[in-house]
């Protein structure tokens, strides 16, 4: 298998079907086996990526924060078992240790970000710094999700707490402490803590996050369906505003395992999965576990393997570590997603690659699509149909209607109306670019998500 050339062909591929707008990544043994970039830095296809392009990592910048928290416990000035209010004693919930705030099994509530900075952004005109998250926790009064240690849920406020902890106990912003005791011995050299929408962009190699409006590209800081977040957000630290390059990501891996930052002692803490109160390690639908700041695999071929990716609008990264292996995976992508099935088939060749298997070849719904389909049912799936949707996501399809010879949709995600084409699959399946939602028509009813909607 000739990996640059099949990694090549397969970036090509998935950027040109719209799932794919970035630079990768991978090595083995410390050497970079296929690198490159694809697409644009900018909104207005000006700026070329670059591979040396410098992108937000989102929640990857927490393995960093965790980072920063062992070494001040190498240092004494932390240990995992304090309690929080040690350092803020006017924090509201007593028992949440320094470890629980590590593993995500803080039991503090699972806060809305954007439901706190968005108001401050529209209202007051600021942009709220991190250490106003500890007022914002003990004004908010909400009750906790569990006892600290019960249960596992993900919370990028818990690290943020953390980072306001790494600053009272070391007395140096959260930033500084990062470049001095991480980026620079790792030899990441254009890595930083960075505010660009507060403080702005240093350079035009900072990618800007692009969401897909209407078939057009913008600034996530821009859009109004995403400024309040983005924008708002950009004071906090810990669970986000790294900014580095694919490159520097492959140096953090050599730093590791040389040594350079954490021993292989204190990395081993880190990559142990987290035990809830009953003694069980918690695990995940998908069998994956949390430590420190790394999400972990242990795989029976390849042995101990971390990782985390990282979200915002319009940006989605990924960086694997192969432990046992040695091989190294990084995947940097600044734009949302024009076709879901290539943008996942893109992710799920490198995963293949990564472990000496051949990947799937990169389609999108318009590949898969009929090209000559039946029409002559689609006047009558037309109309409104009863909302229905599932627990844990507010997704409705409230109408299908027809528009230049093609069916669409009409739906309402998280409050919002958007409208979408839908690609015939069968003779009564279709598909979506966006998602991998499959709707399927019956007699006077459309089915989605295992809900059965009857039209109105």
């Amino acid at each position: 298998m000739d990996k640059n050339a099949l990694i090549q062909k397969l970036a090509k591929a998935a950027c040109e079907k719209g799932g794919f707008n970035g630079t990768w990544l991978y090595a083995e043994n410390g050497k970079i086996v296929s690198k490159g970039a694809c697409g644009f830095r900018d909104a207005e296809n000006r700026l070329p990526m670059e591979e040396d392009s410098i992108f937000e990592m989102a929640s990857i910048t927490k393995q960093f924060t965790a980072t920063a928290v062992m070494l001040l416990v190498r240092e004494g000035k932390l240990h995992l078992d304090d309690a929080f209010t040690k350092y803020f004693p006017e924090f509201p919930y007593p028992g949440v240790q320094i470890r629980h705030l590590l593993t995500h099994t803080s039991g503090i509530p699972d806060y809305d970000v954007e439901e706190w900075v968005a108001p401050i952004l529209k209202e007051e005109k600021r942009i709220p710094p991190c250490s106003e998250v500890i007022r914002f926790v003990c004004e908010s009064k909400d009750e906790p999700i569990g006892a600290p240690g019960e249960k596992y849920c993900y919370s990028d406020i818990g690290y943020t707490l953390l980072a306001n902890a790494v600053e009272k106990a070391s007395g140096v912003a959260f930033e500084e402490f990062l470049k001095k005791n991480v980026f620079q011995p790792a030899g990441m050299k254009d890595s930083c803590i960075r505010h660009t929408r507060r403080d702005g962009r240093p350079s035009d190699r900072f990618t800007r996050n692009m969401v897909l409006e209407e078939d057009k590209y913008i600034p996530s800081d821009v859009s109004e369906q995403t400024l309040g977040y983005v924008v708002g957000s950009d004071g906090l630290n810990g669970c986000d505003y790294l900014y580095t390059t694919i490159f520097d990501m492959l140096a953090w891996d050599r730093a590791l395992r040389e040594e350079k930052v954490l021993t292989l002692e204190e990395q081993k803490e880190m990559y142990t999965p987290c035990r809830l109160n009953n003694g069980e390690e918690y695990v995940d639908e998908d069998g994956d576990m949390y430590g420190f700041g790394w999400g972990i695999t242990r795989d029976e071929k390849w042995g101990l393997i971390v990782g985390h990716s990282g979200g915002m609008p319009g940006l989605s990264t990924w960086f694997e570590r192969f432990v046992d292996a040695d091989r190294v995976l990084v995947k940097l992508n600044c734009r949302e997603f024009a076709d879901a099935r290539a943008y996942a088939g893109f992710r799920d060749a490198l995963e293949a690659i990564a472990r000496d298997t051949e990947p799937e070849p990169i389609v999108s719904v318009e590949d898969i699509a009929l090209q000559a389909p039946d029409k002559s049912k689609w006047e009558s799936y037309c109309g409104k149909y009863e909302h229905k949707h599932t627990e844990d996501e507010d997704f409705v399809i409230d109408e299908i209607f027809l528009r230049d010879g093609d069916l669409w949709a009409r739906a309402i995600i998280d409050g919002d109306e958007t409208t979408f084409r839908l690609y015939p699959l069968g003779d009564n399946e279709f598909g979506r670019k966006r998602g991998f939602l499959k709707l399927t028509f019956g007699e006077g009813c459309l089915m989605y998500d295992d809900l059965t909607c009857k039209k109105l």
